[in-house]
């Protein structure tokens, strides 16, 4: 039987799973061409979306449902064999790990570490990310103190590099728990972002805040693994063993554009990050294999608060 469902029936389902909220590292790039002065903090919260293409295209309704009932069957003790059906819902757990639709939240802190340097420590829900960012053009004052030559419209740029640990995990609702009972799904990875940013000020040393824009290049690393259930053959005849661990790395890349806007201590930031990415091949659980590839949109808007160094 042949199954054809509308796109916006799919986003909207997947938009529910989104609210569920399995944890991943935040891509969206909130921050100027200038790093934060010297002494000085910011403490930042973020509220986003993230809209990976990729699984759109594979968890269709028609996957979702059966998806739920071999997985119901594998729990109770039925023998569930191995059909192409089961090759979907894997490619669809897949895609959801690699780069789901969901909701996204995080909070950061930064501090000025010398003139040009600072450091970062963001918290997404589950993610664990560290960054610091180096100031290549633009005048290293603060709002308080001025460089001479500071102005409106100045332009600042720099480069950073963000690193993210986390324990990929799948969003709590029945389809994929119903799921992980049939194929027993575990994964981690790591990530790298390395954004080169451009601004132009609002006011001198960003009283007034900046747009900036850029490029990004990441790369990330996944582990994974399948630990079926009652999984059977195509024959029935033999339980399905596990599939080891298997490594994949894959790069992204993207471009972005956010805005901060506000007075000397608290701004309000807009921001849009859009990446692609070739995720690979990844071998399921008969030894057959799934290609995914896509891109991705990462709107959000964050509250930054700045913290300014009182001894200077």
């Amino acid at each position: 039987m042949r199954y054809t469902f509308s796109f916006s029936v799919r986003l909207g389902a997947l938009g529910l799973l989104g609210l569920a909220g399995a944890c991943t590292a935040p891509r969206g790039i909130t921050t100027s061409g200038k790093v934060t002065p010297q002494g000085e903090f910011r403490v930042a919260y973020n509220q986003g979306f993230n809209v990976g293409t990729a699984p759109l295209s594979k968890a269709t309704s028609a996957v979702r449902e059966a998806a739920s009932s071999l997985g119901t069957r594998a729990a109770s003790g039925d023998t569930v064999r191995y059909s192409g059906l089961v090759s979907n819902v894997q490619g669809a757990a897949l895609a959801y790990l690699l780069d789901p639709v969901q909701s996204t939240a995080d909070l950061s802190i930064r501090y000025g570490v010398v003139p040009r340097l600072d450091v970062g420590y963001k918290y997404a829900f589950g993610s664990h990310v560290f960054d610091a960012a180096y100031q290549l053009l633009g005048p290293t004052g603060s709002v308080e103190n001025p460089e001479l030559g500071a102005a409106g419209g100045t332009t600042y740029a720099s480069v950073g590099l963000q690193f993210a640990l986390q324990r990929a995990r799948l969003p709590s609702l029945p389809f994929l728990n119903n799921l992980n009972n049939l194929v027993g799904l575990d994964a981690s990875r790591r990530d790298i972002l390395i954004p080169l940013t451009v601004s132009q000020s609002f006011g001198p040393e960003e009283t007034l805040g900046a747009i900036s824009y850029g490029a990004v290049y990441g790369h990330s690393w996944v582990s994974y693994g399948f630990n079926p259930s009652n999984l059977y053959n195509r024959a029935g005849t033999s339980v399905l063993p596990d599939l080891p661990r298997q490594s994949r790395n894959f790069s992204s890349y993207g471009l972005f554009l956010n805005v901060k806007l506000g007075y000397k201590y608290v701004y309000v930031v807009p921001a849009l990050s859009v990446y692609y990415q070739n995720y690979g091949d990844y071998t399921l659980v008969d030894g057959s294999t799934t290609s995914l590839s896509g891109a991705t949109f990462v709107p959000s808007l964050g509250l930054q608060f700045r913290i300014p160094n009182l001894s200077r």
